[in-house]
């Protein structure tokens, strides 16, 4: 099961999405399908079927942005996370072969599309990190075996 946590800036662009659908690409993608319909045949009108189904993508979406958007819970910066991983935290880690990884551990529903950087805290990297501090050793377990990781940074967005 996912987790139902998220970042107020993840939290504000799902919503700044389920608008956009909405208010905008919605009600003109519908002007379309009503334009197409009163040209007759609508089996062979490419105009009403793409744009049809292209409504119905958009419904479907916002049927699940509705549904998700107020089961999330909005985690925000505590100063008490200083100094410790902890959801929402910039973290930077090495390993023994001097390779290098900075990522952001936030909500399963954030790391889609161009949130680049960004992990899942249900991922297995994220779980051995919660609670560590600059300087600990995370290791995670990998396919091909435990991995160990040395956490060099951990940054917060304020």
């Amino acid at each position: 099961m996912k987790t139902k946590l998220i970042t107020p800036e993840g939290y504000k662009k799902l919503n700044d999405e389920h608008d956009d659908l909405w208010l905008k690409q919605r009600p003109e993608i519908t002007k379309i399908v009503t334009w197409a319909a009163s040209l007759g045949d609508r089996s062979e009108n490419a105009d009403y079927q793409y744009n049809k189904r292209k409504l119905r993508e958009i419904d479907r979406r916002v049927r699940y942005l509705r549904k998700l958007l107020p089961d999330l819970k909005i985690v925000y910066y505590s100063p008490q996370q200083d100094g410790k991983v902890f959801f929402g935290a910039w973290v930077e880690i090495e390993n023994d072969q001097g390779e290098t990884k900075k990522f952001r551990i936030v909500g399963p529903e954030e790391i889609y599309g161009d949130a680049k950087g960004y992990i899942s805290i249900d991922s297995p990297m994220a779980r051995a990190l919660i609670k560590k501090e600059v300087d600990d050793v995370a290791s995670v377990s990998t396919p091909t075996g435990c991995k160990d990781w040395y956490i060099t940074s951990i940054e917060y967005k304020k």
